[in-house]
């Protein structure tokens, strides 16, 4: 198995805890995992960008054009950083544009559940789950949010992921983007 994928956001949506918990899932599978993370102005909502590289890899960045998956926490980074996935590979974006990858409307999901949107990243996560892009699946990713989450933040944190995966599966049964 070898998977490349790239979560894009702004400082503060979730991007770095969200490339751990697909490194911690890679882990609990036993399969070896590197992570790389670009913060820069992150802490006043500058741009993130993180790599997780599942499989054996030497490096830790992922060149343009070569990652299997993007999860794009904010739909203007589509432009920013959308250049990395490959042909044929997919996007998943937290957005309200139709373009040509797959998107759903996580703030709004996050807003309508009655959780704060740095929940955004869960929801974008349990929505790629739902779709089956992953390289592991929803039940170890829910394992792995319970124990990482903390304790006042796991119900919330939880709800999110299953809600984002719900709407996953129900676009895939009805055949939609």
């Amino acid at each position: 198995m070898k998977k490349q994928i790239i979560v894009s956001g702004l400082g503060g949506q979730g991007a770095v805890t969200l490339t751990r918990l697909l490194a911690e899932a890679a882990i609990a599978m036993g399969l070896p995992v590197i992570t790389s993370e670009t913060h820069g102005m992150a802490q006043r909502g500058g741009t993130v960008i993180s790599m997780v590289k599942v499989g054996n890899f030497h490096g830790p960045l992922i060149p343009a054009g070569a990652a299997d998956l993007g999860l794009i926490l904010q739909e203007k980074n589509v432009a920013v950083h959308g250049h990395y996935v490959k042909p044929g590979g997919t996007l998943v974006v937290n957005g309200t544009t139709p373009g040509d990858y797959l998107t759903l409307d996580a703030l709004g999901m996050a807003a309508g559940l009655g959780l704060p949107p740095v929940t955004v990243n869960l929801i974008v996560l349990g929505f790629a789950a739902g779709k089956g892009v992953l390289f592991c699946g929803d039940a170890l990713l829910a394992e792995v949010i319970r124990e990482k989450s903390p304790p006042r933040f796991q119900e919330g944190n939880l709800k999110a992921f299953q809600a984002g995966k719900h709407a996953g599966q129900e676009d895939r049964r009805t055949g939609g983007r």
